[in-house]
């Protein structure tokens, strides 16, 4: 049977939960911000996971050698261009269990959570959900990362074998 054990940094949970949240604030405006019918292709993922990478060398000295990614096996994430960058820079990616949803981390809690939120309005404008799904971004509680985190690690954890996996 294959084991993984999962680390958590020397951080506590309440400075890791503000780290994410500034990570968020501060990247906001810069991250994946995609246009109305904008598609998510190679092309552009490849330049999310650039941005990523470069984020994590400058922001997480301490574990830029150090991480692994996790993605669903969407067709951009899985792309041979997609496939040879991770390859070129190194980067290792816990594997996704085929036609499984349900293991990519924010449907443990994260979707949910924002679709009843937003479920039967009308908001006229992107400005207005963006608003809203932000502003509800900021009602999680540390318990509600740690949920999440939780869920993920049980269901991948039979699946995988990597000796850390840091988040």
């Amino acid at each position: 049977m294959l084991k993984t054990t999962f680390v958590l940094e020397d951080h506590s949970r309440q400075q890791m939960i503000k780290m994410v949240r500034a990570v968020m604030a501060k990247d906001r405006q810069k991250s994946v911000r995609m246009t109305a019918g904008q598609t998510v292709n190679h092309a552009f993922y490849k330049d999310v996971l650039e941005r990523l990478r470069k984020r994590v060398q400058r922001v997480r000295t301490d574990m830029a050698d150090d991480w692994v990614l996790h993605h669903d096996n969407a067709a951009a994430h899985t792309a041979l261009s997609i496939r040879e960058f991770l390859t070129k820079k190194n980067i290792p990616v816990l594997p996704h269990p085929p036609y499984s949803p349900d293991s990519a981390p924010c449907d443990f809690y994260l979707f949910c959570k924002l679709k009843l939120k937003l479920k039967g309005r009308h908001f006229g404008t992107m400005e207005n959900i963006q608003k809203v799904v932000t502003d509800e971004l900021h009602t999680l509680t540390e318990n509600y990362f740690w949920y999440c985190y939780d869920q993920w690690k049980k269901t991948l954890e039979p699946l995988c074998n990597f000796p850390r996996v840091i988040l």
